[in-house]
């Protein structure tokens, strides 16, 4: 477990999951991103690369879902990227820069790093943390890839940092022996654990010997109480929402 305590403030506010999205409002768009700051809510987002090496806040490796293009998202450079409607909106995608100067400061903000097998994490970690450079608000990253958490120990040490985890077949860390590992090579100062997953007596006993546990994604009431009785944070949407 790490040696380093988490900030006061990443178990203080509860997070809007890719922002305060609904019908009408995209996923890790600006907009939601406004919505949650009138809100009194902190954000969530995620961030992957530019072909030019922006970090940009979208999730999907594939733009097809949430706008009409199509190919993947990395192929296209930050200019072409910014040009791209999300569907049934005038909401575009946004840089992470640009998510950083709408937020000023106001709410906090937990960044998600995406990675997949054969990414250069490490790449998008330089990235984030050069776009963090005098930043002046509360602002902690994470990932599903421990090696994230890892460098940020590393090299950017002022910079809380997370391991996510789910259990289920769309994670990578089904088996305990698995968890443990990226756990031991994240060294996390917190962990953002799958709802679905809780409680189980590994996160309860880390929990217990003082390590912040936030949980994604509460989008039900029934969720929600859960959440509540076993998660210090709360991520959330939808019917989650308080």
């Amino acid at each position: 477990m790490s040696k380093r305590e988490a900030p006061a403030w990443l178990t203080q506010w509860e997070y809007a999951h890719r922002g305060l999205h609904s019908s009408g409002v995209p996923e890790n768009s600006l907009l939601g991103a406004r919505l949650a700051i009138e809100r009194g809510m902190g954000i969530e987002c995620d961030i992957q690369r530019s072909a030019d090496d922006w970090p940009m806040v979208f999730h999907d490796w594939e733009l097809g879902r949430l706008t009409n293009a199509k190919g993947e998202f990395e192929q296209h450079s930050r200019h072409e990227l910014q040009q791209i409607r999300y569907r049934g909106c005038e909401e575009r995608i946004a840089t992470l820069a640009e998510l950083l100067a709408l937020i000023a400061g106001r709410v906090p903000l937990l960044i998600e790093i995406k990675s997949k097998p054969g990414y250069d994490v490490v790449r998008s970690c330089k990235l984030v943390d050069a776009a963090l450079a005098g930043y002046p608000g509360d602002v902690a990253v994470m990932s599903f890839d421990p090696r994230v958490a890892r460098w940020f120990r590393r090299n950017a040490p002022d910079t809380s940092c997370g391991l996510v985890m789910r259990e289920d077949k769309h994670g990578h860390t089904q088996k305990a022996w698995q968890r443990r590992l990226a756990f031991w090579i994240a060294r996390p100062d917190f962990l953002a654990y799958h709802i679905a997953a809780l409680p189980n007596r590994w996160v309860e006993g880390l929990r217990a010997r003082g390590l912040p546990i936030l949980t994604w994604t509460v989008n039900s009431p029934e969720a929600r109480a859960r959440a509540l009785r076993h998660a210090d944070a709360l991520i959330s949407e939808g019917e989650g929402l308080a």
